[in-house]
C-alpha cells in the first residue's frame, strides 16, 4: 500500500525495516532536512522521523512534508498533548514518543494521527494492550535488555510488536529483526554527523540502501491474531497492518 497525504497510514511498523531518527542539530537550517531527506528516500527508506529537540524541527517536518512527496515524515520525542496537533498540522504522518501518557494518547487520536508509544518494561507493555494499543517503540532499547528482552516478551506477551530504537547500529539491528515481535528498528547510523555536516548526501543514500536491505530474510512479526496489529483507537489514525507485520 502506498501512503499519501489521501490515503490512510499502514501500520508506522510496516513502513520499512528501518526507520531512520532525524536530529537536526539546534542551529540547523530547517531546509537542510529536504535534501537529507531526498536521500533516505532514494536510499529505499521512506519514512523519516524528524525529533521535535530543537526549534527548528517543526519547520523541517513542514518542509520535508510540502517538498519530498515520496517520503511519509513523522514526528519524533512528542512529549505533551499539544505537540500532537502542531505535528499533524506541519504535516507529520506518524508520532513516536519515548514513553505514553493517557493524556498523550488521547491527543494523538483526537489529532488523527497514529502515535508509537515508548515502553521499557512488561508492565507498560500490558497497560498499553489494555488500551487496544498493539504497536510500540521499546527504548532505549540496548540499556532496557536489547534482543534478549524482547525474546522474553514474545510468549507471555504475544499480541504486542516493537520497533525497537536506542542505542541500535548495522551490527545489531538484525538481531532485532529477526524477533518474530519485532518489525523495524529505529536508528540514525545512516546519519552520520560529519556526513550532514558536509552535506554529503550521497553517503547518506548509500547507507540507506545498505539499512533498507537488513530486513530481507528477517523475522516476519506477524501478529498472533488478525485484530492484533495497528495502534488500535488509543493511537489514533487509520492503521492496517502490512509488511513485515502482516
Amino acid at each position: 500500500m502506498t501512503a499519501t497525504a489521501d490515503a490512510p497510514l499502514p501500520s508506522v511498523l510496516a513502513l520499512g525495516p528501518v526507520l531512520p531518527v532525524v536530529v537536526l542539530d539546534g542551529g540547523a537550517d530547517p531546509a537542510e532536512a529536504v535534501p537529507l531527506a531526498r536521500a533516505l528516500v532514494a536510499g529505499g527508506l521512506r519514512a523519516v522521523e524528524i525529533t521535535l529537540r530543537t526549534t527548528g524541527a517543526l519547520e523541517a517536518v513542514r518542509r520535508v512534508a510540502a517538498e519530498v512527496p515520496r517520503a511519509v515524515v513523522g514526528a519524533g520525542t512528542v512529549l505533551a498533548p499539544e505537540q500532537a496537533a502542531a505535528a499533524r498540522d506541519a504535516g507529520a504522518r506518524f508520532l513516536v514518543s519515548p514513553g505514553w501518557t493517557d493524556r498523550l494518547l488521547v491527543a494523538a487520536r483526537e489529532a488523527g494521527v497514529p502515535l508509537l508509544p515508548g515502553v521499557s518494561t512488561a508492565s507498560e507493555v500490558m497497560a498499553l494492550l489494555e488500551r487496544g494499543v498493539t504497536e510500540m517503540k521499546f527504548f532505549p532499547a540496548r540499556a532496557a535488555g536489547g534482543p534478549a528482552y524482547l525474546k522474553a516478551l514474545a510468549s507471555p506477551l504475544p499480541r504486542a510488536r516493537f520497533c525497537p530504537t536506542g542505542g541500535i547500529g548495522p551490527d545489531s539491528a538484525a538481531d532485532y529483526l529477526a524477533l518474530p515481535n519485532v518489525c523495524c528498528v529505529g536508528g540514525s547510523w545512516m546519519l552520520p554527523p560529519e556526513a550532514v555536516r558536509a552535506r554529503d548526501w550521497g553517503r547518506i543514500e548509500r547507507l540507506a540502501r545498505e539499512a533498507a536491505r537488513l530486513g530481507a530474510g528477517a523475522g516476519t512479526g506477524a501478529p498472533a491474531s488478525a485484530d492484533a496489529g495497528g495502534t488500535g483507537d488509543a493511537g489514533g489514525g487509520d492503521v492496517s497492518a502490512g509488511g513485515r507485520c502482516r
